[in-house]
C-alpha cells in the first residue's frame, strides 16, 4: 500500500490528535474546542484560516499561485450517545461520543493539510473545509447558505467517510447516488374517543392509523419502480393510555429514504393521498407534517473518475470498488454537491466486530486508516492540481 512516506512519518502525531478529539466530543454547532484545535494546527502549518461559517466551521486555504481551486471536506461533530468503550481516550463528556468517526475524518484532513503545506507540489488552491453539525442538523447546508463557495470559491469539492465492514486499505465510490435523501414525517389521526365496549359511539383513530401504517407500504411496493431504491418506515405509533378507552387521536412518526430525486418528489404526494383517503373513509381527520431532510448525495462522473484515480494510486486497483451498492443512510455533503461537482468516497475502517459499527456505543475509528485517508487527500490534490 503506497502510503506517502512523509505522512507515514507523522502517523503517531495523527493518532494522538484523533484520540484527543475522540476524548472530547462536541455535538452540532458546539464544536468550539475542536474547531479551535483545527484552526491552531492549520495556522501552525502556515495555512490561512477562515472562521465562523456555520458558527464553528473552519476553512483553511493553501495556494501556490494561479490555477484551479478544489475543496476537501471533513465533518467534526459527535453524537448524543453514552460511550461503552473502556480505552484511555474514551469520551470524557457524558452522553456524547464520536460514534461515527468524524474525529478520524478531521484528523485525516489535518494530516493532508500538514503534508501539502510542507511540500506544495501542486499548482492552484486547495481549501480544507472542516464542517460542523453533519449529524441531523445540516451544517453542510448552513455553510453553503453562509456563502462558503462565494467567499471561498472552488471548482470541485470532495468528501470522504469511513466505512466499517470494508477492509482496511479499501475504498469505494460511484458516479450517481452514493447516499440517500432522507425525509421525516408525523401523521396525526384525529377521531372521537369512546369506551372500548361501545365502538359505535366514536370514530376510531387507532384503527384508522393502523390502516394507514399498512397502506403506506404500497408507496414503495406499488408506486415506485422496482429498480429504484426506496424505503418508508413507520417507527413510532403513539395512542391511548389505558386498555378500555379508545383515544381521540393516534400519532405516527417515520422516515423515508430514496436515491433518485425523481422518486423523492413523488413520495410526499403519495403519502398525503393515502392518509387523507383512509381518514376520510373512517370519518376521521388527519394532519400530515412532512419534513424534507438531506437530499441524495450524488457524485458527478468526471469527479468520481478523478477520485478513483487517486484512490487507485494509494491503495491499488484491486482495493477500489467503483460499483458499490449505495447506502440508504444520508449525508449533508449533498448540499455541497448541489452547488459544485464532486465526489463522496468511502474508506475502509476494518471489521465491524464487537459493535464497531457506525452510531454504536462501542464504535471507534481505526487509527490505521489515518495515513491511508491523508495520503488519498494529498494524492487527489496533487493529481488534480498537477504542477507538471
Amino acid at each position: 500500500m503506497p502510503i506517502i512516506n512523509r505522512i507515514a512519518e507523522f502517523h503517531k502525531d495523527m493518532s494522538a490528535w484523533r484520540q484527543d478529539i475522540h476524548a472530547h466530543p462536541e455535538t452540532a454547532f458546539e464544536e468550539h474546542r475542536t474547531s479551535a484545535i483545527v484552526a491552531e494546527k492549520l495556522e501552525s502549518f502556515g495555512i490561512e484560516v477562515h472562521k465562523g461559517l456555520a458558527g464553528t466551521g473552519i476553512v483553511g486555504t493553501l495556494s501556490t499561485g494561479a490555477g484551479p481551486a478544489i475543496g476537501l471536506r471533513a465533518d467534526m461533530d459527535a453524537l448524543h450517545i453514552d460511550e461503552l468503550n473502556n480505552f484511555d481516550y474514551k469520551s470524557t463528556h457524558d452522553g456524547k461520543m464520536h460514534a461515527c468517526g468524524h474525529d478520524g475524518h478531521t484528523t485525516m484532513l489535518l494530516g493532508a493539510a500538514r503534508y501539502l503545506a510542507e511540500t506544495k507540489r501542486f499548482k492552484g488552491t486547495v481549501r480544507f473545509i472542516f464542517q460542523p453539525a453533519e449529524e441531523n442538523e445540516g451544517g453542510g447546508r448552513k455553510m453553503v447558505e453562509d456563502g462558503l463557495f462565494e467567499k471561498l470559491p472552488v471548482d470541485q469539492v470532495f468528501g470522504m467517510h469511513n466505512w466499517p465492514g470494508m477492509p482496511l486499505g479499501a475504498m469505494a465510490m460511484t458516479a450517481g447516488p452514493q447516499m440517500a435523501a432522507v425525509d421525516r414525517f408525523t401523521i396525526t389521526v384525529k377521531g372521537q374517543g369512546f369506551h372500548g365496549a361501545m365502538p359505535n359511539l366514536g370514530v376510531d383513530a387507532v384503527l384508522t392509523a393502523a390502516e394507514i401504517v399498512l397502506a403506506l407500504q404500497s408507496i414503495c411496493a406499488r408506486n415506485t419502480d422496482p429498480l429504484d431504491a426506496a424505503v418508508l418506515s413507520v417507527a413510532q405509533f403513539h395512542a391511548g393510555d389505558t386498555a378500555n378507552v379508545v383515544p381521540d387521536q393516534a400519532v405516527l412518526n417515520g422516515t423515508t429514504r430514496v436515491l433518485r430525486p425523481e422518486v423523492h418528489d413523488t413520495i410526499e404526494a403519495s403519502l398525503r393521498r393515502i392518509c387523507e383517503g383512509i381518514a376520510s373513509a373512517h370519518g376521521a381527520e388527519v394532519d400530515v407534517d412532512y419534513r424534507k431532510g438531506y437530499p441524495a448525495t450524488i457524485n458527478t462522473e468526471t469527479e468520481t473518475e478523478l477520485a478513483a484515480r487517486a484512490a487507485i494510486a494509494v491503495v491499488g486497483a484491486g482495493k477500489v470498488d467503483l460499483n458499490p451498492n449505495p447506502s440508504l443512510g444520508a449525508e449533508d455533503f449533498s448540499y455541497m454537491l448541489q452547488k459544485r461537482p464532486g465526489c463522496y468516497a468511502w474508506i475502509g475502517n476494518g471489521p465491524g466486530e464487537g459493535g464497531c459499527i457506525l452510531h454504536n456505543a462501542r464504535y471507534d475509528f481505526n487509527d490505521e486508516t489515518l495515513p491511508v485517508g491523508a495520503s488519498y487527500w494529498a494524492t487527489l490534490t496533487e493529481q488534480i492540481l498537477s504542477a507538471d
